[in-house]
């Protein structure tokens, strides 16, 4: 599979020059894989979250949100797997001292493969590393990288260890004393959202009077101790994740699964992307409690890289959570049963989950947006960087410019920006050509700019420029809002 690493870089250079991302403690050398969402960027990622949470909740009769607490009882995440299960397998390498994910380790070799256009032997790479990986073959794994002569891109050398797993945890103490048994005051930052909203279940689904089936969405801050976080936004140690844990009656969990899959495509498709940029991908290892799982992916310019997962749980978490808290979290259905005559009664419900992370949710909205365009004319050498977001997720709906600092046209762009700033995100700015102010939009992705000028003062009229077209035209001043309202609905 082809992929654009320069095009990936020029991306990443456009969202520190333009205030979307920035590298954490940056004046201190930065923090590795921690980033800062910058002015514009904490504007798209707003409009991202506030997408998907309108698209869970407010469209839907039987999703509620929910925003539980980052720090939970340590036995949450006992009673999850997570102490004994949330595991990589890692591997270093003993000239650069460095460790490394196994999978991301043999994925850097295999993409290179592909560069070297032997596509075919880089997925037969991929194919037996998924084997191994769902087999847990440790032994296995260390073996496909000596067979295929992996070396370590630091040390340039072969020398690695054996496999070992890696749990992913971040741990910290809680409280203010100290004490000798040093598990006693042990708490995790938590590695996904889905637990808060497991151990709510009982109380969202009394408080609110749900019935079978229900779901609860979340969105919030998760942690994993990467060994190797890497590709800019996409892994990072610190993210934010959109969750949503959709609870059914046993036995109807596969046809759920299904309605899940299409619900959460037709959502990323509704931005407007092309269809071949997304594909379904099974899982070829199932975690142990789960009966289906499959993956949203999106062509980002390093590949097809996972955007969302789609996972059939069982009852597995709340039966997990009943065990260790000796609470019961069961449901009582009333609904009468067509085979028994009888209501369902009490059961512990199944649970279809919906998760995607924000920041690969935004890496993908700034990839697809992102556009150089050449407007060479008739010999004179010219270009533009534009990004092309959809309007109802553009950081700022509109720009407001006045031709010129005087003659009163600032005191009209100044109302302007007064009578649509509480509709939707408005800018203003006054300095420079009008052509250059006009280009700061487009890398920024403004999709409508408005020039008041003198005639502005005769009849109330402005010029609009389209992002995407560049094209201009007069209208009203009282148009402005129309145009800019149906495009961002």
């Amino acid at each position: 599979m082809a992929t654009d690493s320069n095009r990936f870089q020029a991306i990443i250079s456009h969202c520190k020059e333009y205030g979307f991302i920035f590298p954490s403690s940056e004046i201190y050398d930065g923090l590795q894989a921690v980033y800062d969402y910058g002015q514009w960027g904490a504007e798209l990622k707003k409009n991202i979250r506030d997408q998907w949470w309108k698209s869970m909740t407010q469209m839907h009769d039987n999703i509620v949100g929910i925003d539980a607490a980052i720090f939970m009882h340590p036995t949450t995440w006992k009673a999850s797997g997570h102490v004994d299960g949330f595991n990589d397998p890692m591997i270093d390498n003993k000239d650069s001292k460095k460790r490394y994910r196994v999978d991301h380790l043999i994925e850097t070799h295999a993409d290179a493969m592909r560069a070297q256009g032997k596509a075919a032997e880089a997925d037969a790479l991929i194919s037996e590393m998924e084997k191994l990986d769902a087999a847990g073959d440790l032994v296995g794994l260390k073996k496909l990288i000596d067979d295929y002569n992996i070396k370590c891109p630091i040390s340039g050398t072969a020398n690695w260890t054996d496999v070992r797993q890696f749990n992913l945890m971040f741990s910290t103490e809680f409280g203010s004393t100290v004490s000798e048994n040093a598990d006693e005051n042990k708490v995790y930052l938590r590695p996904e959202t889905a637990q808060g909203i497991f151990v709510n279940f009982l109380n969202v689904q009394k408080t609110g009077r749900m019935k079978i089936p229900f779901g609860i969405a979340q969105v919030g801050k998760a942690f994993r101790n990467e060994i190797v976080a890497r590709q800019f936004i996409f892994r990072m140690r610190e993210f934010e994740q959109m969750e949503m844990q959709f609870f059914v009656r046993p036995g109807t969990q596969q046809e759920w699964y299904e309605y899940w899959k299409e619900e959460r495509l037709k959502w990323h498709l509704s931005f407007g992307n092309p269809a071949s940029d997304y594909r379904f991908h099974d899982h070829t290892k199932l975690a142990f409690y789960a009966d289906a799982a499959c993956d949203i992916e999106y062509n980002f310019p390093m590949g097809f890289k996972e955007l969302e997962g789609i996972h059939s749980r069982t009852n597995y978490d709340l039966t997990q959570h009943e065990k260790y808290s000796k609470k019961k979290l069961q449901y009582f259905d009333n609904e009468i049963n067509p085979e028994t005559g009888k209501p369902y009664g009490n059961y512990v419900p199944y649970v279809i989950e919906t998760s995607i992370g924000l920041d690969r949710m935004f890496l993908s909205v700034i990839c697809a947006a992102y556009d150089e365009e050449d407007l060479s004319t008739d010999g004179k050498q010219d270009s533009r960087v534009v990004l092309r977001f959809p309007a109802k997720l553009a950081p700022i709906k509109l720009a407001v410019f006045p031709l010129l600092k005087k003659d009163g046209l600032p005191e009209i762009a100044r109302d302007i920006m007064a009578k649509y700033r509480g509709e939707f995100k408005c800018f203003y700015e006054e300095k420079d050509a009008i052509g250059k102010r006009y280009r700061r939009m487009d890398a920024i992705g403004v999709p409508f700019c408005v020039t008041i000028d003198h005639q502005t003062k005769e009849d109330n009229t402005v010029t609009i420029r389209y992002r995407d077209s560049m094209q201009q035209e007069r209208i009203a001043i009282d148009q402005i809002g129309e145009i800019v309202g149906k495009a961002i609905k």
